[in-house]
């Protein structure tokens, strides 16, 4: 049985070796030459597999010691040198050939913002809390004396909701030598890199940091009839000729001063940097800032003072252009000093050049501050809150024409050119009840503004500008909350660029 088993395959061998001879030549031939070409296919696939497995395994390996060679700080030009395999013939490092990379595995917050440099970590300056007591009451009672202020008129915790008096003065906060701690405290305006962003000027940055900074010595108050209550900083150096001669005949601000308003108008801050964002240029610098001895700490906007704005002193309040509306589409349809051209004087047109309107109008669409073109708020439906409803000037949309404009104000020096104050915009307001009763009439745009919009770079650019102010950065919620600002702004200017398209507005440089 065990012999058979052994046999059958011999015995089949040689039946087939038998058969073999007595086939013909050719086919024979035929057999031979298929056997070697089955053979030769055979070998040929074995020899690639074992081939590319070979090379999978160097990369393999290749891969692992260029890695170590990188954490040991191994510069390209040495890894030639080192055999992959065995690490045969390795040279150490010296100080002219070592690169030293540092990885991180998670970028810390906030994300990467172009032209800003995380500081390194530094120790918090201790404030001595005798001295903020001092301040707030010691030196109070001779800011009182100075001012002639009594308790009843000015306390340190000032309400900005309850009373509508405060509405009527200005108070003023004096800055009149330099702070000694200035060098060793750390600033809440963040420019890590070597320059600011471009859209910043160098007088803008000064101004952000000495409203920023500025140290509180004494408090004034000015009565006045048509602002809200402010309180400005003061500083003795670096004031220019202009305004040295509005202050002195002022006699309000004896240098630098800084304008703070309520916690409730942080768009103020937002505003600033839109503004110069977009190229506008047209806001007065901005920052925030906490008061120990205001608004419970809260964090307010403080906004830079120009004396310019009060040609005729702080009483007879700002220099201003009154217009209704309908005086406002005829010097849009007249392009009242455009090119230079002096309108004749029966044309009805202000002192405004024409141009400042478009931006004006463009500006205020993204913000939707509707207190200037559209106090009445006309073009949109308003809320019972919404302070038009509550004083009646609602009503005034019947007779559109003869709706005043407000807060129209420009720089005594400077007539031609708008000053873009009172920013007190709106975030909250939906894309099926935005005011487009502001661009009515406006039949061109500035160009450099709306290629910011166009380019899908208005995101970053106002990411890299809104992180310089610590504090409004992080009041707003940090990167997340600020995102949620710009989407809106985002969303309103699609809109924006859907109507310049349908009302065929052109867009050209503004230069003016």
């Amino acid at each position: 049985m065990g012999k058979s088993r052994f046999h059958w395959p011999c015995s089949l061998f040689l039946r087939l070796a038998s058969s073999f001879r007595r086939c013909p030549l050719s086919k024979r031939s035929l057999i031979i030459a298929s056997v070697c070409v089955v053979y030769l296919f055979f070998v040929v696939s074995q020899v690639g597999y074992s081939q590319q497995h070979r090379d999978r395994r160097t990369d393999k390996e290749k891969y692992r010691y260029t890695r170590g060679l990188y954490n040991l700080g191994i510069s390209d030009d040495l890894q030639d040198s080192v055999d992959l395999r065995t690490g045969a013939s390795f040279v150490l490092p010296t100080r002219s050939n070592v690169v030293y990379i540092t990885l991180k595995s998670k970028r810390l917050k906030p994300a990467n913002i172009r032209g800003t440099i995380r500081p390194k970590l530094r120790r918090k300056v201790r404030r001595n809390k005798s001295a903020d007591s001092a301040f707030t009451q010691n030196k109070l009672g001779t800011l009182e004396q100075d001012s002639g202020l009594t308790k009843r008129n000015f306390a340190p915790k000032t309400s900005w909701r309850k009373t509508k008096d405060v509405d009527k003065s200005v108070v003023i906060i004096y800055n009149s030598e330099k702070d000694a701690d200035a060098d060793s405290a750390v600033s809440s305006i963040r420019i890590y890199s070597q320059r600011a962003p471009p859209w910043f000027s160098a007088q803008d940055v000064q101004a952000m940091r000495f409203l920023a900074d500025a140290k509180v010595l004494r408090i004034k108050e000015v009565l006045r009839g048509d602002s809200q209550s402010r309180l400005i900083f003061d500083s003795e150096t670096d004031v220019s000729p202009v305004t040295q001669k509005h202050t002195k005949q002022d006699n309000v601000c004896g240098g630098r001063c800084g304008v703070i308003n309520s916690p409730m108008d942080t768009t103020e801050v937002f505003a600033f940097h839109l503004d110069r964002v977009l190229g506008l240029n047209r806001t007065l610098p901005a920052v925030s800032r906490k008061f120990s001895f205001l608004h419970d700490g809260q964090p307010s906007p403080v906004v830079s003072w120009d004396a310019s704005l009060y040609p005729e002193g702080l009483a007879a309040g700002w220099s201003t252009v009154k217009l209704t509306w309908g005086e406002y589409q005829s010097s849009l349809r007249q392009r009242c000093w455009h090119k230079n051209s002096i309108p004749k004087p029966e044309s009805g047109c202000s002192t405004i050049h024409h141009y400042e309107w478009s931006k004006l109008a463009l500006f205020d669409f993204l913000l939707q501050i509707h207190n200037r073109l559209d106090q009445s708020c006309c073009g949109f439906r308003p809320r019972q809150e919404d302070a038009c409803v509550e004083l009646g000037h609602h009503a005034d949309c019947r007779d559109q024409d003869h709706v005043q404009l407000a807060n129209i104000i420009h720089r005594g020096h400077n007539p031609r050119h708008l000053v873009f104050t009172n920013n007190k915009g709106y975030f909250d307001r939906n894309e099926d009840n935005l005011d487009l009763r502001l661009l009515e009439g406006i039949k061109e745009l500035p160009e450099q503004a709306v290629s910011v919009l166009k380019s899908r770079r208005l995101r970053e650019k106002l990411l890299q500008s809104l992180f310089l102010d610590q504090t409004y950065w992080e009041s707003q919620g940090s990167r997340q909350g600020i995102d949620k600002l710009i989407d809106v702004i985002e969303r309103r200017a699609k809109v924006l660029l859907t109507y310049i398209n349908a009302h065929g507005i052109k867009v050209i440089p503004m230069n003016v």
